[in-house]
């Protein structure tokens, strides 16, 4: 079930973006049934035990899918982050833009391939795989 605040944030977008971010937050709900989703720093996040695996926000181009261990998915559409950790995104300007079939498939990677995000504070800055 969707979080209502995360329903405000897609609302609150201009109609096509609303597009992509009500586009998104459906097919993650559908197959991130047991996932929390909430609002994590301003932008829809969906987490597992607490480990955030996925999550979209609004940039000057677009919204941007973001998987948060995304780089060992091994998927040539999503493009590694800049910094030393393991996120890799797409940007979309349309929902027409979204491949379901490579984001089901990106998704069920989510699951399986997991950096410990959650407690990297404690780890002091190192990541460790989970799953």
């Amino acid at each position: 079930m969707l979080d209502p605040d995360i329903q405000a944030y897609n609302d609150s977008q201009e109609p096509s973006e609303r597009d992509i971010c009500n586009a998104l937050a459906a097919e993650i709900c559908g197959r991130l049934k047991t996932a929390e989703n909430k609002i994590w720093h301003a932008h829809p996040v969906w987490f597992l035990d607490g480990n955030p695996l996925v999550g979209y926000s609004k940039l000057k181009g677009g919204i941007r899918l973001m998987f948060w261990s995304g780089v060992d998915f091994d998927e040539e559409q999503l493009k590694p982050g800049t910094g030393k950790f393991k996120d890799a995104s797409i940007m979309y300007t349309a929902a027409d833009q979204i491949d379901l079939k490579g984001l089901r498939r990106w998704l069920k990677k989510a699951e399986s391939i997991q950096w410990d995000y959650k407690n990297l504070i404690k780890r002091k800055g190192v990541l460790e795989r989970i799953k």
